[in-house]
């Protein structure tokens, strides 16, 4: 059963993966290409940087690739607790990863846009500057809508990790605490989103410390192979 230690730890590197490529993926487009309001700006910044671009769409991609892998992994590693709710977790998080393939669509047809393609040549360079921006706000209010599910996804983990008994219950406290931040973020850019952008900025610290302590308690510590083991044959026997 010490296999479970190497799981978990596997989970954590794959989490602290996930923190260095996500920020620099979203950074690459957003803080580089995009000016907001400026669709003529933003179209000259794509086409004369497209490789940038790209790099940031390959990021998005490896960033889904690892969300697959961690949801099956904290899967195995919370099922002993709770299966059903574990399940829910998982099923949760992969709906979100599903959403964020099909977010990133939009950058694929930005390319399209602005590749030129004798098809559109009925449109005017303002109306496809115009259709550029129109994409990639569309991307980023995707996010609004699948983090209600990677939402749904903390509030399990964070309630079973809490429950587990081979977790610190502070790592639960701290993953449902991030579970109301990230739905409070989410609702607020669905509902009021002039105040988006302040709602992000106040509980970014909290969601990002919550899952860099559990990140780094999966990477150092792995779980309590004792109790895990506990908790496996409490629900053979269930």
């Amino acid at each position: 059963m010490n296999s479970i230690k190497a799981t978990a730890r596997t989970t954590g590197l794959l989490y602290l993966i996930m923190f260095i490529t996500a920020p620099l993926s979203i950074l690459l487009v957003s803080a580089n290409l995009i000016v907001p309001g400026d669709a003529a700006t933003t179209a000259n910044n794509i086409m004369a940087s497209e490789g940038i671009f790209r790099l940031g769409i390959a990021g998005h991609l490896v960033v889904l690739l690892l969300d697959l892998g961690i949801s099956v992994l904290l899967y195995v590693i919370l099922k002993p607790v709770n299966k059903t709710l574990a399940l829910i977790a998982m099923v949760s998080r992969l709906v979100m990863t599903a959403m964020r393939g099909i977010n990133l669509l939009n950058y694929f047809i930005v390319l399209q846009l602005l590749n030129g393609a004798g098809f559109l040549s009925v449109f005017d360079t303002n109306q496809i500057n115009a259709l550029v921006m129109v994409f990639l706000n569309a991307f980023d209010k995707g996010f609004s809508l699948d983090l209600v599910f990677f939402s749904l996804h903390l509030f399990f983990v964070g309630y079973l990790v809490y429950k587990s008994g081979f977790f610190p219950k502070i790592l639960g406290i701290l993953l449902l605490i991030a579970f109301a931040g990230y739905f409070t973020d989410s609702l607020t850019g669905i509902l009021f989103p002039d105040f988006k952008q302040m709602v992000s900025s106040i509980v970014m610290i909290p969601n990002t410390l919550a899952e860099l302590a559990f990140t780094l308690w999966l990477l150092i510590k792995g779980v309590n192979v004792e109790k895990w083991e506990k908790h496996v044959k409490e629900s053979i026997k269930a």
